[in-house]
Parts: C-alpha cells; structure tokens; sequence
C-alpha cells in the first residue's frame, strides 16, 4: 500500500509539527525549539524537543524520534495509512484511493480484524446478561442501583462461569487460534490449550474516543482474586492512553470533566447526568491520560476515594494534569467513600453542591500536609507554617502567590504580612528558587555510550543541516563513503542529492525510513549537540571531527585492502598527508 511520495510530503508540509505535537503536549520554547515533557516515558525535567525548522521531534531521553507521521503512530497508535488520513482530514488534502498488496493488506486489516473480535465479544458478553447463567450478575448491577438503560448504553454484560464460551463462539465465526491469542481475550498454553481471559465476571466494554470497543475491564462475581481484571495490551488497546467513559465524555459539553477511581462510579455519575465523568484503566494517572483530557477541556475535578489510598492517588494526580496546563480541583467525598455511594447517599442536587464548592488542588494539598502536624504544638505550627511557605513558592505569578497567601492566612489566623514575609524568607534561604520547572539544557544530560566515531558522525550530519556555511566546508573533504556506519551514509548521500538541488529537507529523509527502529537513529542522526560559544572554536570542532571521521573511513579501507594493492595504498597515503594540512574557515 502507498500514497505518493509528493503528496506525503504535500501533507507534511501543511501540517506544522509544533501546532500539531502541541495538542498533545505542553511545549515551551527554548532557543530555536521547543521543549516539554516526553508523552512516550515518565519524566520530571523536559528532554522532548521539536523543531520547527527541521519538522522533526527527539527526545533525548527515551530516543523517541521522527515525523509529525511517526509522532502519531507512535501516540495514538495508528498505523502509517492512519497517521496520513488524520493529518490529510487535519489539512484539507483529499487522498485518492489506496492501493494494497496482499501482505500489506494483512497487515492494515489487522487492526480492524481485532477491533471487529472486540465488537463480537462486548455483543457476546452483553446477550450472556440477559440469558439464565448470567441472572447473578444482572442482579448485582440492578443492586448498585443501574437502570436498564445505563447498562445499555455503557453495554454491559457477563461471561459465564463456564470457561471456554467465548472462544468456542468466536472460533464459529471463523477467526483463528493466532488471532484471538493476539486479541487479549483468549490465552493458550500447552497444559490448558484455549481458554477465555474473562470467566464468571461482569464485564465493561472499554472503547476509544470513537467509540470502538479496543478492551474490556472484569469484575469477579463471588470472592475470586482479582476484583478487577483488565485486559492487557494488544495492537488496539494501550490502557496508559485510553480513559474509560471518555468516548461519551468527550462530547457533554460540561465546562470540566470528572476524574474517579473505578468503572462503578463513572457509570454511576453518568446516571445522574454528569456526562463529564472518566476514570483510569486500573493504574495511576499517566502523563498521557493528562495529555488526552487537555484536548477536551481545561479543568478536572478529582473525585478519588475518600481514603487514604485515594487522598495519596489524587496527590500524584494534581502535578501530572497542572504539567498538563489544567486546572485541578478537588472534591470532597466525606462522609462517603467514592461517588458512587455519595450519589446514592445524597443525590444529584447535592454532588452538584460539591462541585461548585470543590478546591483548589493547592488548597487540597495544603490540607493533606497538615494532617502530618499537631497545630496546638508550638514547634509542630512553626514547622507546618514553613512546609506551606516553602509550597507557595512555587507559584511563578507573585499576585497568585500573593492571593493564595491572604486565603491561607485568614484560614490559619495568622498575619497576611506575617505569611507573605515568612514565603520570602524561605526563597531567600533556599537560594535561588526555581518558582516553576524551566527546560533545562539536555545537552548535558548523561547519555549512554556510544562508540566515539558515531557520534563524529552523528555530528557532521547535523552540522550539514544546520548551517549552509557548515555544509560548504563538510562537503569539501568528505562523501557519503566516509561516513562508515550504513544508515549515517546512506543519510548522507540523501543530503547531498537534496543539496544538488537546492533544498535541504531532513523530516523527509526521516519519512523514507520505514523500519520503527531506523526512524528513531535517523532522527538522533539530526539532533546530535555540542556546545560551542565562538566562531573559532566552531572551526576548532569541525576540524577535528572532520579529520576523526575521515581517518576511520580511511583506516577502514585499508583494512579492507589487499597487500598487492599498491595504487590503493598509495592513494590512502595521499589522503592522509592531506588530512593533515586540512584548515577550516567559516568566513
């Protein structure tokens, strides 16, 4: 399958991988590029860059590298046909009609194949509710207080207690041992053969935000371990990207949506007409998941558990969604464990209460620090009083930091002058205080090694597209024979013909690499970083690395040669002597 490589590029082009990797992540600029958090790892200090003159993103953390097309088959998982049709839809670009081979058939179908046993198995799942084995289960969900129609429409349902149902069923419709393996619903070992993942549990359909069921979350009916079991990762599901209810939270047009713990209280404030309501997959919030909210609104409100396991899920949620660039409240359960049971206890008229009365997540961490304090203790005060100074500066605008200080002190009953000279005198202690995280200079981030004589030649690949000056010198001593590591010359000699003709287009040459693995090193190839502050120290480093790479390819051939070959040793000799008396100028 293909799209031309004019119109590939036509698309590329008019979609800006800034503004594009920007509806994703919360980039700031840097210099000449701009930096965040990486979607693709867990990380504090911002390594991911995206450059806007090379069209080209690289994280200098995980290695995460390429296109705006790599960068979305890599987050939403799509395949390359998918990426070009989203970013084409994006632009305005009609695409003509695809053509397939029957390899690369199998290969685009492959995701639909799954999705479609997924649709079959949530069909399957929801009719085994209503049937006589799954009546248990239907009593449950009617106990917790669901009408028919929610269970409709979230699609829930039930897998029998006799193991085997869905595979056997599955198998009638004509799909294969491998693919059911691969759908995540089916395991197989050789001691058991085929076996459902799910048995004896009511299940709830997890679909994307277009509403494709891609996974299924379980609930055990009796005192079976565990509670809840998820299914794992497949080719369509990827539970750190996904949010349960989102496909129907996406579109309630509240002005916030609702983060909960579990599938029982998204289901339940559905119920009660707070549409905006998601939850996690069973882990933790993930920088992802954040990701994906800041598409769709710009507040979140926190409803975790009431206990401490929850108090402690919301406390790692708030910084994630703030990096995020939304704003976090908080509401308060008590007396009641989760939403669920509030609604039940309470009813709508008095969550709706609680959420306009929600806090802010600065004030709810403010209350959780001062539970570790006995406030009627003198030294206890002074030392919750420095915790809450030392918070507060990490407010970046004084007149936030200065409103959040006034609350604070009528809260606590102590002087607003008092508090506010207290948060100085705590900046002032802690020396230079860093009031919000800033990217720092990855270049000085510890790297994994790698042979001298790559990066010599990772350098000069980036030094080419750098500068035109750069190129006219690099260019005058070295060929894409030099470069002895086969992608870095196959890049070069790409360069080269681009040059010829009057352009220098990196994030294509990135683009013709269709191997995931190729993608990445390609883009490293372009992101290579060393420090130089002067003209003449910027000729001092190409000297040096243009004579390194040039005597390895040198040393590399005469290696190769035979002993008989006098004209090649003679020549590589040559080459030598003029090494030596190479010069770099930059005028």
């Amino acid at each position: 399958m293909y799209y031309s490589e004019d119109l590939i590029e036509e698309i590329r082009l008019k979609n800006d991988i800034v503004d594009v990797i920007s509806g994703y992540v919360r980039l700031r600029k840097q210099g000449g590029r701009y930096f965040g958090l990486c979607p693709f790892h867990s990380e504090k200090s911002p390594s991911f860059s995206v450059s806007g003159d090379r069209q080209m993103y690289y994280c200098f953390g995980c290695h995460a590298g390429g296109t705006v097309f790599n960068f979305l088959m890599e987050y939403e998982n799509y395949t390359f046909p998918e990426a070009v049709r989203h970013l084409a839809d994006r632009c305005g670009v009609d695409l003509p009609e695809m053509e397939y081979s029957e390899e690369a058939k199998y290969q685009a179908d492959l995701k639909s194949r799954l999705l479609e046993i997924h649709k079959k198995a949530a069909n399957f799942f929801y009719y085994q509710l209503k049937q006589e084995g799954g009546k248990d289960a239907y009593a449950y969900l009617r106990g917790r207080a669901l009408s028919d129609d929610t269970i409709r429409h979230f699609g829930l349902g039930y897998s029998s207690k006799h193991n085997g149902q869905l595979y056997k069923y599955l198998k009638k419709e004509g799909y294969s041992d491998e693919l059911l393996k691969e759908s995540g619903l089916i395991n197989m070992d050789e001691r058991r053969g085929a076996y459902d993942k799910f048995w004896n549990r009511v299940m709830f359909p997890i679909m994307d935000s277009n509403n494709r069921v891609i996974g299924f979350g379980g609930r055990v009916m009796g005192d079976g371990k565990p509670k809840y079991l998820n299914s794992p990762e497949t080719k369509i599901f990827d539970k750190s990207r996904n949010l349960y209810g989102l496909n129907f939270a996406r579109s309630s047009r509240k002005p916030n949506m609702i983060i909960c713990e579990g599938y029982m209280d998204v289901i339940a404030l559905h119920q009660a007409g707070f549409s905006q309501a998601v939850a996690s997959l069973g882990t933790a919030l993930t920088t992802q998941q954040s990701v994906l909210l800041k598409r769709y609104t710009q507040e979140v409100l926190l409803t975790y558990d009431s206990d401490d396991a929850g108090t402690k899920a919301a406390l790692r949620a708030i910084p994630i969604l703030k990096d995020a660039g939304l704003s976090v409240r908080v509401i308060s359960m008590e007396p009641y464990k989760d939403p669920d049971e509030f609604i039940k206890a309470l009813g709508t008229e008095a969550f709706q209460e609680r959420i306009e009365s929600a806090k802010s997540s600065f004030l709810f961490e403010i209350e959780v620090l001062e539970r570790n304090y006995n406030l009627k203790d003198p030294a206890g005060k002074t030392a919750f009083f420095g915790q809450m100074s030392r918070k507060l500066l990490n407010f970046s605008d004084e007149l936030e930091r200065n409103n959040y200080i006034e609350t604070l002190s009528v809260q606590y009953h102590i002087g607003y002058e008092t508090l506010r000279k207290k948060v100085n005198q705590m900046g002032l202690t802690l020396g230079d205080v860093r009031l919000m995280e800033r990217p720092r200079d990855v270049s000085f981030r510890k790297k994994e090694k790698e042979d001298g004589n790559d990066t010599s030649q990772k350098m000069l690949l980036t030094w080419m597209i750098s500068d035109p000056v750069c190129f006219r010198e690099i260019r005058r001593y070295v060929g894409p024979e030099d470069f002895t590591i086969p992608l870095y010359s196959q890049i070069a000699a790409m360069l080269y013909e681009q040059q010829e003709k009057g352009e220098l287009n990196p994030a294509r040459i990135v683009g013709t690499f269709t191997d995931s693995k190729e993608q990445r090193r390609a883009a490293a190839v372009f992101n290579a970083e060393l420090k130089v502050e002067t003209k003449e120290e910027m000729e001092k480093a190409l000297e040096m690395t243009i004579k390194k790479v040039c005597k390895s390819a040198l040393d590399k051939k005469a290696n190769q040669l035979e002993s008989t070959d006098m004209v090649g040793m003679q020549q590589i000799v040559q080459r030598r002597r003029q090494l030596e008396k190479l010069h770099i100028s930059l005028d």
